[in-house]
């Protein structure tokens, strides 16, 4: 039986405008200026290589991500030429933040992503690569509410559950899940700080403040833990959710770093694990 021909016109037609479509063709790049790392758990220890230096268990508990070899006696140079657990594999920098626990059961995020990103500020083709060495801290540890805290819980694949600075209820089927944006505007001059924070500091209305000129990668952590329902008995490492923070020593190699911000970031394209897009 032939087809009516209104049929085989309405089909062509619907072809076409999905033709049509912007950024229908393939291989467009999505116009999100972001590269990322994928980094489980490595291991888990009472040290902080950045606040307590050379101090072996003097820290709360950390969960590690990325470089192996991470304890507190690390430096740029002993992380160098070490392996990793992220993808991509290139990225063998040091990222931890405080062990969550249930009670007193130690409870490892399930899914750990690590973005960096082009936003937070107004012109991302300015951004210049994460310096090689560099030490930044991001929330506080000795939060005592929400007002001294940069904590964000929320629930995975449950946007009606409001974010909180502290631990949410999340609904069955769904997960707890938290994120910390890191400083992104540098002093130009210091890896590292006498308080781990002053030679980083947040952009000001678009822009990075003249105390802190150069404009880098913003980092942002974001952590999937397998938990939801009551929030009883949650704690971390270092207190309430409102104490979440996090750490990240950057050995990212230095040509891989450069071309990601000047092919993803600097053009607003979104690339893979690889630095690539389309």
């Amino acid at each position: 039986m032939r087809k009516p021909l209104f049929h085989i016109a309405a089909v062509i037609g619907l072809i076409a405008t999905a033709l049509s479509v912007p950024g229908a063709a393939q291989g467009e790049p999505v116009r999100v200026a972001e590269f990322l790392a994928e980094c489980p758990i490595s291991h888990r220890l009472a040290d902080d290589p950045i606040v307590l230096p050379n101090l072996a268990g003097a820290s709360h508990f950390h969960d590690f991500f990325g470089n192996h070899s991470t304890n507190a006696r690390s430096t740029q140079q002993s992380l160098e030429g070490q392996t990793g657990n992220c993808n991509p594999a290139s990225d063998i920098s040091s990222y931890w933040v405080p062990t969550l626990y249930r009670n007193n059961t130690a409870i490892a995020p399930t899914g750990v992503t690590f973005y960096y990103l082009g936003e937070g500020v107004n012109n991302p083709a300015a951004i210049q690569p994460t310096p090689y060495g560099l030490k930044i801290v991001a929330g506080n540890a000795k939060a005592t509410g929400d007002a001294d805290s940069i904590a964000r819980w929320s629930c995975l694949h449950a946007g009606h559950v409001n974010p909180s600075k502290n631990f949410v209820t999340c609904p069955a089927g769904t997960m707890l899940e938290t994120y910390l944006d890191f400083p992104q505007c540098w002093d130009g001059r210091n890896l590292d700080s006498a308080d781990h924070k002053s030679h980083m500091s947040y952009p000001v209305a678009g822009g990075c403040p003249s105390s802190h000129p150069v404009s880098v990668p913003k980092l942002r952590m974001v952590l999937r833990y397998p938990v939801n329902g009551s929030t009883a008995g949650l704690r971390l490492a270092s207190g309430t959710g409102q104490t979440m923070h996090g750490d990240f020593f950057n050995v990212w190699p230095r040509a891989e770093m450069e071309r990601r911000v000047r092919n993803c970031l600097n053009v607003v394209i979104k690339c893979d694990h690889n630095g690539n897009h389309g």
